[in-house]
């Protein structure tokens, strides 16, 4: 009975998602206030029961209920209960639901948090929002239906969760990158309305910037724990491989990170409106190809999904009247409210429009990395892969040219500035991080170094700029008054932003050139040495756990004569699939992570081992969770809470919309 109140509960959200695509949009075409009013109480109809027949699959999953198609395929008795829950969105099916569900939570939370805004945009706003929710829950409905029954034909059992997402980080990872995913749909929904109305100005860059820096903080987020999650749990010890599925969800982060910043220049001075709008449009359309690539079936990763090319076709057709429609509707509006502000090339919009098209070309050369194999396939073309020579040599450079405009940016001031009062402020301190780039590259394993060279002097670049903007500001507080009121949570958000930035390409450098890496067979009592450690192996065991049998090898680490770790890398075979999986142990810390991995066993009492040295590894999480905390901060600056309705709105409206 569970199953089909899911089901009902699905149809019943599906039926108040085209009430809200349609209604409040008619409302805003008639001025039919009643109609827009019912936008935020269908929106929490929608949210309601999609909840409820979210939390419905999850009891079939926490029961064991293998009548239900999806907890036969994903789940078993056998599986600890935490995993059991995570199982839902360890598959097509529950993940789509998963992706309705927090559509509709960003849905209810505009809802909510506009209440101060004109009546009509909200209306507009949330009417599109409810087009996109009628699209993915047509889709689970018609196609991935998540309570399909296996009956009569139940299984006494289930087929296991992949022992790929037994693991603690996949239960955060996903929710975090949907949230990002989805929560891109409402800058999208902010510019269509804003086109639909015709009015571009800086109010609706306000309205949007805040739901923006939230969306790409949580994307931000998603991605430095799915690249953590491979780290550890995928025993080869890399960060990132340019896998089309990491690429995925890493495109409409590069756009975001350009429309974050085109906002802000929109908001403070009226300029890139048009702009502003097509990247809005971009990003989510780069979260739907992302989506369909995940579940269309035309990529084999460890992160896709399984899928038939029925669902693919779905996806690409809806892929195609979104961004389609979207695009036909900038070419009808978008020429008559064009930015008509102007600026000098020496200013902050220059160096905040070098810094869009950077990240836009960034976009482009990852889209064709990813694409291309795929288009060739499918013209029966030939078989082509593209991989991390090709991502390197194309977009790392782009990435250091736009760090030394991420200094000036900070310092530069709106509408007209002069190179010479830039040379001013950071001839110095450019030449104190300059020196200290040398200083630091000759301290490697193989003397001087030149890209670590580089690394230091760009982010130690990046760092100056903000420091020096950090001092200017608290310095020129008058006397008397306390320093920190003025630092906005709007500045110290973009602070910390860019300091983890920074911290994100020394990290990625450090330990790509300084990396020590060595493959052998060891047995009992065998000791080598790595990145001046001791590595012995002292014994060799095993050790159930709740639905696998891992044998185990303990190792000691020394420097010095000192002991620094225990570790004990483990080999898994779990029960109900017989699969594999390898269980690397790590001793972390914030300056080098010592790693080692079982390979496969050589004899009665020797194995293969992986061990690594990785230094300042973890600077690149840490610097991504710099990234975005710093995105989530900026949205408790004051003016986010403090907006208003227009005057044209009446204010009956504006008090219905608040009830």
């Amino acid at each position: 009975m569970i199953p089909e109140l899911g089901h009902v509960a699905l149809i019943i959200a599906f039926v108040l998602a085209m009430g809200l695509a349609v209604v409040p949009l008619w409302g805003t075409l008639r001025h039919d206030i009643a109609a827009m009013n019912m936008a935020p109480s269908l929106a929490l109809g929608v949210t309601i029961f999609v909840g409820m027949a979210f939390a419905l699959l999850a009891t079939s999953f926490l029961q064991d209920d293998f009548s239900v198609a999806v907890v036969a395929a994903n789940s078993n008795s056998l599986l600890p209960p935490i995993f059991k829950f995570s199982a839902l969105w360890g598959n097509h099916e529950g993940s789509l639901l998963l992706w309705v569900l927090i559509l509709s939570g960003w849905m209810t939370a505009v809802a909510y948090f506009s209440r101060g805004l004109p009546l009509e945009m909200v209306a507009r706003v949330l009417s599109v929002m409810g087009m996109i929710a009628v699209g993915f829950l047509a889709f689970s409905l018609l196609t991935s239906n998540p309570f399909e029954r296996l009956l009569p034909n139940t299984p006494l059992d289930g087929n296991d969760l992949n022992p790929l997402l037994q693991d603690p980080g996949l239960i955060i990872h996903p929710p975090l990158l949907y949230m990002g995913y989805v929560g891109l749909s409402v800058p999208f929904a902010f510019a269509i309305a804003a086109l639909l109305g015709g009015r571009l100005d800086a109010s609706w860059a306000r309205w949007s910037r805040p739901w923006t820096n939230v969306a790409w903080g949580f994307l931000s987020l998603g991605i430095m724990l799915g690249s953590w999650w491979a780290y550890y749990e995928l025993g080869w010890g890399g960060w990132w491989f340019w896998d089309p599925v990491e690429n995925a969800s890493f495109m409409p982060w590069l756009m975001g990170t350009a429309l974050v910043h085109s906002l802000a220049a929109t908001e403070k001075r009226g300029v890139f409106r048009s702009w502003t709008v097509l990247l809005a449009i971009f990003a989510f359309s780069l979260s739907l190809l992302g989506t369909f690539l995940v579940r269309s079936g035309v990529l084999t990763s460890v992160h896709a999904f399984a899928a038939d090319p029925e669902r693919g076709l779905f996806i690409l057709i809806f892929l195609a009247l979104v961004v389609g429609g979207s695009l036909l509707l900038y070419a009808l509006r978008a020429p008559s409210v064009a930015s008509r502000v102007s600026y000098t090339g020496v200013s902050r919009e220059s160096l905040l429009m070098i810094n869009n098209l950077v990240f836009t070309v960034a976009t482009v050369v990852v889209l064709l990395g990813t694409l291309f194999p795929l288009v060739m396939d499918a013209f029966s073309l030939g078989k082509y892969s593209v991989g991390p020579p090709y991502f390197n040599a194309v977009f790392v450079p782009l990435m250091a040219l736009v760090m030394p405009f991420m200094t000036v940016g900070p310092l530069s001031r709106w509408r007209e500035d002069s190179a010479k009062r830039w040379l001013h402020e950071l001839l110095m301190p450019g030449v104190g991080v300059l020196v200290a780039a040398l200083v630091l590259a000759s301290l490697g394993s193989d003397g001087f170094n030149i890209w670590i060279a580089l690394a230091v002097l760009l982010a130690g670049w990046v760092a100056l700029g903000v420091i020096k903007d950090l001092w200017r500001r608290i310095a020129s507080a008058p006397d008397g008054e306390l320093k920190w009121r003025r630092l906005s949570p709007s500045f110290m958000g973009m602070t910390l932003a860019h300091l983890g930035f920074a911290a994100v390409v020394l990290g990625a450098v450090v330990v790509t050139q300084e990396n020590q890496e060595r493959d052998l067979r060891m047995a009992v009592g065998d000791v080598e040495e790595l990145g001046g450690y001791r590595f012995e192996l002292l014994r060799l065991g095993q050790q159930a756990g709740p639905n696998y049998l891992a044998d185990q090898a303990v190792f000691e680490v020394t420097r010095d004569g000192q002991i620094i770790a225990g570790l004990v890398p483990e080999k898994r075979r779990y029960f109900a699939s017989g699969q594999i999986m390898t269980e690397a142990a790590i001793d972390a810390s914030l300056w080098r992570d010592l790693y080692i991995a079982l390979g496969e066993p050589i004899g009665e009492d020797a194995w293969a081992v992986r061990l690594q040295y990785k230094p300042m590894v973890r600077w690149l999480w840490l610097g991504s969770l710099m990234i975005g905390l710093g995105a989530l901060v900026t949205v408790l600056d004051r003016r986010y809470r403090s907006q208003t309705a227009r005057k044209s709105v009446p204010t009956a409206g504006v008090a219905g919309l608040a009830s």
